[in-house]
């Protein structure tokens, strides 16, 4: 397929990562245009012909200072299915954050399996394709679709950083929650195997019960190691503040918290402000204006996931392996 069938939008507060992506592609961000009504409605429109072209519309859906989480979904779903009407050969949603991503079960009667109903919207309107970033559960949004989906994975981004950053440092990687593990050890090995050393595994243990957190036990060996407390997502930062300080207590000698989506509610500035905490490095794929200008924003290292995002729709474009961009 050649690119000149390739179409890229970016929505909102989504079109600045969503150009640097189109740069990397050697493509204009298509034209569209958004307007607002005064009783709050709106709409969104191509302002190209998608007839016959393989399109893809970029769009995190994470809250804001200007749009809820359900703003932008609606947004997107009107969006996506106005495409589809005006017959694209194929309509592929890209979301760097894909909202309701953790409600994939029931915890209590009769609650609500969010996530199987979002899918259920984007396949209402026609999509053919779902990607996303390090969602919290791979196989419940795998599951959740009936439409075709991509996962990708930013495990390599943070990789290299570490390698980087640390040297001959030492290093733990820690979940900061049992529920965590298998996501931290998928990144100790690859870091292991990165730093052809020993690297050590670690978690701290969680209990919730009506919204509230407690448990402080480490389990694992951080002493005298830099440790890297790895998650999906930081929201209200409280969870990594009692992990990083069972962290310093175990004798960690520094503490790094790491997550693929720093989402920070404003309750995050203050956590993260916490000593314990050295360092906060997450993805680039939500700007971090809640964290403000003082000392949660210094501590905080975004790394950059344009590329990751270009090669994965570059494949799908043309036919080829997204799985291979992914591996180790």
């Amino acid at each position: 397929m050649p690119t000149s069938d390739l179409l890229l939008f970016a929505l909102g507060a989504s079109r600045t990562f969503g150009q640097r992506v189109a740069d990397r592609l050697g493509i204009p961000l298509a034209d569209h245009e958004e307007r607002e009504f005064e009783d709050g409605q709106h709409k969104a429109r191509s302002l190209v012909n998608v007839r016959g072209r393989d399109v893809f519309v970029l769009h995190g859906l994470h809250g804001d200072d200007e749009q809820s989480v359900n703003d932008k979904l609606c947004r997107l779903l009107f969006f996506l299915g106005s495409i589809r009407d005006a017959s694209a050969a194929t309509v592929t949603a890209v979301v760097p954050f894909l909202c309701y991503s953790r409600k994939d079960r029931k915890t209590k009667p009769r609650d609500p399996v969010t996530t199987r109903y979002v899918a259920a919207l984007f396949e209402a309107v026609g999509v053919d394709r779902v990607v996303t970033l390090d969602v919290h559960n791979p196989a419940a949004f795998q599951n959740a679709f009936r439409c075709r989906t991509e996962h990708l994975e930013a495990r390599k981004l943070f990789v290299e950083y570490l390698a980087s950053a640390l040297g001959e440092d030492p290093v733990a990687v820690v979940s900061p929650d049992v529920g965590g593990t298998k996501r931290a050890d998928g990144l100790r090995q690859s870091l292991a195997s990165r730093l052809g050393r020993l690297v050590s595994g670690a978690h701290v243990e969680k209990y919730r019960s009506q919204d509230v957190v407690s448990g402080e036990a480490l389990v694992g060996d951080v002493a005298g190691r830099t440790a890297f407390l790895f998650d999906d997502m930081i929201s209200s930062g409280g969870t990594v503040a009692r992990a990083a300080g069972a962290c310093r207590a175990g004798g960690a000698r520094r503490v790094w918290v790491g997550a693929s989506h720093g989402v920070f509610t404003p309750e995050a500035r203050d956590a993260l402000v916490d000593d314990a905490i050295d360092r906060v490095v997450t993805l680039d794929t939500i700007p971090p204006d809640r964290l403000g200008t003082g000392t949660a924003r210094s501590k905080l290292v975004q790394l950059d996931a344009t590329k990751l995002f270009a090669d994965a729709i570059r494949a799908m474009h043309v036919g080829g392996s997204v799985v291979e961009l992914l591996e180790p």
